[in-house]
């Protein structure tokens, strides 16, 4: 239920904070206090958001719609006929706050798996829906009894468009990569530097901030270092904040200080990484098999370690399963899309006048133990089939060769 006169109390609070950010603004770099207003404004139209609670129970069901298919998610049901502007009324949640790891504990609940549903459920608000929940503290989510977690209050949300939603992808990419020269475009176009920005410091500075986070202490980047580094980059460089990011980044803070209480060795990227592998090596639309060849092909090679390295990530989640993928990535290859691909694998199998059957038994040997040969081969042989059956019937020798190989790596 929402407190008497709240509305004309916000509208003072704002009023004064907007006042002070454009006051301050002034004697700030002109990089920290271009956005302030921006992010008051963006603040105080979630705030408002927040509290009519028609636009929350709306903006839950939206929410409980997006992971409809997800068995870890739960969000609590609306009950609309005792709901208005100024009441909600909700389905009751039974369960214990993630901070809470005394309770936790004494459920029997496995804190790495509660970590594991909130870092892939934040993942997939940001990466697939567009849509987000913007408050996820301690008093927001919750551990069930089930080893589900439960979100609740849905008034300060946000939405991210198809663009900014392809380019963060873009931006993991890159960062998988270490490709810092597009990284910083991709700033660019996030908005976090202007167009006009010579992007020539640019590029080392990023090397030197994310260098290691990506190097050989890739298990130690986390996103409060990053943010804390970056929070120095900004007096040296013109680094800005857009206001929508600003929440952004305080939902993923706020996140991975939470996976830090269950778990202080916890890190981001043993989850992140696979999930990120696992949407690229799908390939589900053209935009995400752009950015997956973008990872595997550089300078028209392909980068034999990386895709082993992907493979080896994605499958460190056991539910993953590499055929379907094949089979998709096949299809794919047979399609009017696909030619040009068709011809740069072509390449690379036969690179340096000679075939790659190396490789390709390393590549084997990583899931050899899940799958049979006859298995991935009927696959094959189906999604070939479903392109050209006489096409098909022709490449009988070449299915018979790739058999040999992947026995002999059995």
């Amino acid at each position: 239920m929402q407190r008497p006169n709240l509305r004309p109390i916000l509208s003072r609070d704002l009023y004064l904070m907007r006042w002070a950010a454009s006051w301050l603004g002034r004697f700030l770099p002109l990089n920290l206090g271009h956005d302030l207003t921006l992010i008051v404004d963006e603040f105080g139209t979630k705030l408002f958001e927040e509290i009519d609670y028609l636009n929350e129970g709306r903006n839950a069901e939206r929410f409980a719609h997006n992971f409809k298919d997800d068995p870890t998610v739960k969000v609590p049901a609306i009950h609309w006929p005792y709901s208005s502007h100024r009441v909600l009324t909700l389905e009751w949640i039974e369960g214990c706050k993630l901070t809470n790891v005394d309770r936790i504990a004494e459920a029997n609940l496995d804190r790495d798996r509660l970590i594991e549903i909130g870092v892939t459920s934040g993942l997939r608000q940001l990466l697939e829906f567009g849509f987000f929940h913007a408050d996820p503290h301690p008093g927001n989510l919750f551990a069930l009894a089930d080893g589900r977690m439960a979100y609740i209050d849905f008034g300060m949300m946000d939405q991210l468009d198809q663009t900014t939603k392809e380019t963060l992808v873009d931006a993991v990419v890159h960062l998988i990569n270490q490709d810092y020269a597009h990284l910083s475009e991709d700033f660019v176009k996030l908005g976090f530097l202007t167009p006009a920005t010579d992007l020539g410091p640019i590029i080392p500075a990023l090397e030197r901030v994310l260098g290691d986070a990506l190097g050989s202490k890739v298990r130690d980047f986390n996103f409060k270092t990053i943010t804390d580094q970056f929070s120095e980059l900004m007096y040296e460089y013109p680094f800005r904040v857009p206001a929508k990011f600003a929440l952004i980044i305080r939902s993923l803070v706020t996140q991975e200080g939470l996976a830090l209480s269950l778990n202080p060795d916890f890190k981001i990227v043993d989850v992140a990484y696979p999930y990120v592998a696992r949407r690229l090596l799908l390939g589900e639309t053209p935009a995400l098999r752009q950015r997956l060849l973008e990872v595997l092909f550089k300078d028209g090679q392909l980068q034999w370690q990386r895709l082993e390295n992907m493979l080896t990530i994605a499958r460190s989640d056991s539910s993953f399963d590499v055929l379907p993928t094949a089979g998709l990535g096949i299809r794919y290859l047979m399609s009017e899309e696909g030619n040009h691909l068709r011809r740069m694998i072509l390449l690379a199998l036969t690179e340096d006048n000679r075939l790659h059957t190396v490789e390709v038994q390393r590549l084997w040997a990583l899931v050899k133990d899940d799958i049979t040969v006859d298995r991935v081969l009927g696959v094959a042989w189906e999604a070939l089939a479903d392109y050209s059956l006489s096409r098909a019937e022709q490449l009988v020798p070449v299915v018979g060769e790739l058999r040999q190989v992947l026995q002999a790596s059995s």
